[in-house]
């Protein structure tokens, strides 16, 4: 459904530009450098945390900065290009509580001690279309992207049970690192200060399959176990931009 919609959203990008080959546009719009900053929310299985849900990333809120050009090749329509870093946060006591107690129950263990290290870390490298509507000072972009995502790391999640003769064995769920492919779509709302400096709002959505993740000491007979990290992204920011 996720990959359909970014299809159709790059179908009606081309179709739009293509109509407007026939018309007379007066007012083309210039290309841009935009520096970005705001909030990456996870969303889906990336935010979820449940433990019996071997998708759900425990994903968090978190900053994201970024730069990205658009190059208008012709009238309206640009090609666009990307770079964000974003962080996604860490596992909370709570989560770590939740899994341990989870693990536990699953394992038929005398008692679970949890500890999480690390966060979701990651850059976005993106590009496709985009087409602008051009109302006096406003400016409305719609695009599709494709890329990719490097993670350079994701929470490390350690499970230690405890028996009474007080013998222990670790599992562990191990950060990820690697690039895989990402798709996706946004819109953004543009104002002019000027002949050359504007804001702007915009939002993105992310999607991607997601990271391999390994583990040591789980069997992955019973209970969670985690081999692939989906995510999918909602970022928000406000930028400000320079036309070239």
């Amino acid at each position: 459904m996720k990959k359909t919609l970014t299809i159709v959203t790059t179908t009606l990008i081309i179709l739009i530009a293509s109509k407007t080959q026939a018309q007379d546009i007066k007012e083309y719009v210039k290309s841009y450098i935009n520096f970005v900053g705001g909030f990456s929310i996870p969303t889906g299985n990336f935010a979820k945390t449940d433990y019996n849900n071997n998708s759900a990333g425990f994903a968090k809120r978190g900053p994201v900065f970024g730069l990205e050009g658009a190059y208008y090749f012709y009238k309206n329509l640009a090609f666009v290009a990307a770079l964000t870093y974003q962080d996604q946060g860490e596992l909370s006591q709570n989560d770590v509580q939740n899994l341990a107690n989870g693990y536990n129950t699953s394992f038929n263990r005398d008692y679970a001690i949890g500890t999480g290290v690390g966060r979701y870390n990651s850059v976005n490298i993106l590009g496709g279309p985009q087409y602008s509507f051009v109302y006096k000072k406003f400016t409305l972009d719609l695009r599709a992207s494709v890329g990719i995502i490097r993670s350079f790391s994701t929470p490390t999640l350690s499970i230690e049970f405890v028996n009474t003769t007080n013998t222990s064995v670790i599992y562990s769920q191990n950060s990820a690192k690697g690039t895989v492919f990402a798709y996706g779509g946004g819109a953004g709302l543009r104002y002019a200060l000027g002949d050359h400096w504007f804001v702007n709002l915009r939002g993105n959505y992310i999607n991607s399959d997601g990271f391999k993740v390994s583990n040591t000491n789980n069997p992955g007979t019973v209970g969670r176990f985690v081999t692939r990290q989906p995510v999918t992204e909602l970022q928000t920011t406000l930028g400000i931009a320079v036309n070239l």
